[in-house]
Order: structure tokens, then C-alpha cells, then sequence
């Protein structure tokens, strides 16, 4: 076995979404919970089907973020797993438990805009994910006019009364 580490490749602003599955169902039904969960949303979704023709299933609303889905489901090979970016002004918070409650997910490893890396296991018979490296270390512990700041910064962008 090897460990191997693929770093997601997108733009900084772009959050994405790293989830397992099991089923070729997966990018139609994620498809479909994310326009009702918000409709309008720009997503591109992709798959690695790991039997039969082992393809990249691919999906969603966005061309942009579609491209962005297939070259990071490709470079990552991993078996069952699926990646999904959000178009601009679109937040993971907004659809998570949707994509949770879809039959065929069975587990998320992310949900992001920051920097991340893949830790994969390949062996002789594929690839699986082991974890994601998020971000970066902590540099300290908030203080009086970081909490400040949080509860400020939430309440601008509406996630907070």
C-alpha cells in the first residue's frame, strides 16, 4: 500500500464538498437534492464509479463548476467518492444535510473553501480516501475581540439574528 496526496485544485473563493457514496444513482439524486434544496443553485457534481465501466458520472447547473468536479474526481480515483463545488455566493451550511439525507451517501469527509489535500491509500486494487487535510493549524485561541469579530461576521452575512 502507498499514501498518497492529492491536492483539490480550485479557486480560493470556491468551496466544494467531499463525500462517499455507493451507487451509480448517486449523481442524479445529489443532483436532484440540490435544486430543491436551493433552486437557482449553480453545482457541478462528480462521481468515481468504482465497478462495471468505472467511469466519472458527472452532473449539475454549471460549466465552470462541472469542469471543476471531473478534473478533481479523475485526479482523486478514489472508489465511491464524489466531489461537488458550489458556484459563487453558494455555502456548503446551505445544502449540507440535503446531500446528508440522500439514500446512497454514506459518509462526508469535507465541506470547504479553505486549501485541502486528500490523504488517499492505493493498492494493487484502487484507491480509497483516508482523510482530508483542511486548511491550515490553528495560530492561537480566539480572544474578547476575535469572539467579537465572529459573532459580527455571522450576523452580516445572515447566519445569525
Amino acid at each position: 500500500m502507498q499514501l498518497v496526496s492529492v491536492k483539490i485544485d480550485k479557486p480560493d473563493e470556491v468551496n466544494f464538498i467531499l463525500g462517499q457514496s455507493h451507487f451509480i444513482k448517486t449523481v442524479e439524486d445529489l443532483h436532484e437534492a440540490m435544486v430543491q434544496a436551493i433552486p437557482g443553485i449553480k453545482f457541478g457534481i462528480a462521481f468515481c464509479e468504482s465497478s462495471g465501466a468505472r467511469l466519472v458520472r458527472w452532473s449539475g447547473t454549471d460549466e465552470a463548476m462541472m469542469e471543476l468536479a471531473r478534473r478533481n474526481a479523475i485526479a482523486l480515483g478514489a472508489g465511491h467518492c464524489f466531489i461537488l463545488f458550489l458556484g459563487s455566493g453558494f455555502f456548503p451550511v446551505s445544502v449540507l444535510n440535503a446531500i446528508k439525507m440522500v439514500p446512497e451517501v454514506c459518509g462526508i469527509f469535507c465541506a470547504t473553501a479553505n486549501p485541502a489535500e486528500v490523504i488517499l491509500a492505493e493498492t494493487e486494487q484502487g484507491r480509497g480516501i483516508l482523510g482530508v487535510v483542511d486548511g491550515g493549524m490553528p495560530q492561537g485561541i480566539e480572544g474578547e475581540g476575535d469572539i467579537a469579530w465572529r459573532k459580527d461576521m455571522l450576523r452580516k452575512i445572515g447566519y445569525k439574528l
